[in-house]
């Protein structure tokens, strides 16, 4: 396909777009409807809390501060992985049956939290994701104190405190209503383009006369238009001769 051919394609492109123009807009509407109609309606929201908890020992020598400190940042991972564990997920599971009435099981409460760290930072976050605000919020105090009650009896130090308790949260961070409302609007006008551009390329209906010429290499000779009278109907006659230069045969078809 050489420059002329490609230029000819991407105006007819436009063309059609430009035709389609408001069929293509409803389309993204549409789009916008549905994504909105599935984020208020058929995606149940969710809601995070966060719990901070300090990993730290304390000393009156400066020197063994430092090596505490150390060993502290060393003991974080071992946190993390503890933090997720049936030795404090049991009996934080039985407090928030007991107390929020939660109905999910062991396995639904451990997908339900996320741990984060940042580098050398001696601080865990620990984050809990729940459909109900208030319950996320008391699961995750709850582990907050059974983590440092039960750390203490395994490891045998007395290094971990909450230094931010979690606080309720309202505003759910699933869906993303505006996120999905602009994904539905793209991805309907994108839609609609191709439904309107396919339709184009398997239109084989003539149209006018730059047709017969353009694409079809045929030369109009004339044409008969409808006519009606009471007795008899009348149909349009196309005369067309195709340009053959090849052969240098003019053939013509009515």
């Amino acid at each position: 396909m050489d420059k002329n051919e490609s230029m000819i394609d991407l105006s007819r492109f436009f063309k059609t777009i430009k035709i389609n123009f408001i069929g293509i807009i409803i389309c993204g509407i549409v789009g916008l409807v549905l994504s909105l109609v599935v984020s208020f309606f058929m995606i149940t929201p969710k809601y995070e809390s966060t719990v901070d908890i300090l990993v730290n020992q304390k000393s009156g020598n400066s020197a063994m501060q430092f090596n505490m400190q150390q060993a502290d940042l060393q003991a974080i991972n071992t946190y993390k992985d503890v933090l997720k564990k049936s030795v404090i997920l049991t009996p934080v599971l039985k407090e928030v049956r007991k107390k929020d009435n939660y109905q999910g099981n062991f396995k639904d409460l451990q997908e339900s939290i996320k741990i984060t760290n940042q580098t050398n930072s001696q601080v865990i976050s620990v984050t809990v994701t729940d459909e109900n605000a208030y319950i996320a919020t008391d699961i995750a105090n709850t582990i907050g104190k059974v983590f440092t009650r039960e750390i203490k009896k395994m490891m045998q130090v007395d290094n971990v405190t909450v230094v931010t308790k979690a606080s309720v949260n309202t505003n759910p961070i699933s869906p993303k209503k505006k996120l999905n409302a602009l994904i539905g609007l793209v991805l309907g006008l994108m839609l609609g383009m191709i439904f309107v551009v396919i339709r184009d390329l398997c239109d084989t209906t003539v149209k006018n006369q730059e047709f017969l010429s353009d694409e079809l290499n045929l030369f109009n000779l004339g044409s008969l238009y409808h006519m009606k009278s009471d007795t008899q109907n009348y149909r349009v006659v196309e005369i067309v001769e195709d340009m053959d230069d090849t052969n240098g045969v003019n053939r013509r078809r009515v």
